[in-house]
């Protein structure tokens, strides 16, 4: 359940870029899909979001940038040790200059580069670029 939610807000996103438009409105939120959009904002992809009523069900509205080529949720729950990070990310990402892959670690949500300089691992969320 989690991970359609993600994955459906990841499309909005990507649908929205497309688009040309300035903002996408995601919901329903989940604290996964916020640290995604932090680590995604980190690395300059979006400009800014702002959560509104998370006690409930709660909506997200991110600011875009235009950056944004294809951002997707992996549905299915892999898990990928600290080594083994750099071959998944050369076998998930199109090109070797940019983006990234999101990873859950014990360490809390983090791209494929921190799991690499902490060197953990953990479960593949998904992937931008």
């Amino acid at each position: 359940m989690g991970r359609r939610i993600l994955n459906d807000a990841l499309r909005t996103i990507v649908n929205a870029e497309r688009r040309g438009k300035a903002t996408a409105n995601l919901q329903p939120i989940s604290t996964v899909m916020t640290s995604f959009l932090k680590i995604m904002k980190g690395r300059g992809y979006i400009k800014d979001f702002q959560i509104f009523d998370p006690h409930r069900v709660g909506k997200i509205t991110v600011e875009l940038q235009g950056r944004i080529n294809d951002c997707r949720a992996i549905m299915y729950r892999e898990d990928i040790k600290a080594k083994d990070i750099e071959n998944y990310r050369l076998r998930a990402l199109p090109t070797h200059q940019w983006g990234y892959v999101v990873i859950t670690t014990p360490n809390g949500v983090l791209d494929h580069e921190e799991a690499i300089q902490q060197n953990v691992g953990g479960q593949v969320l998904g992937y931008f670029h």
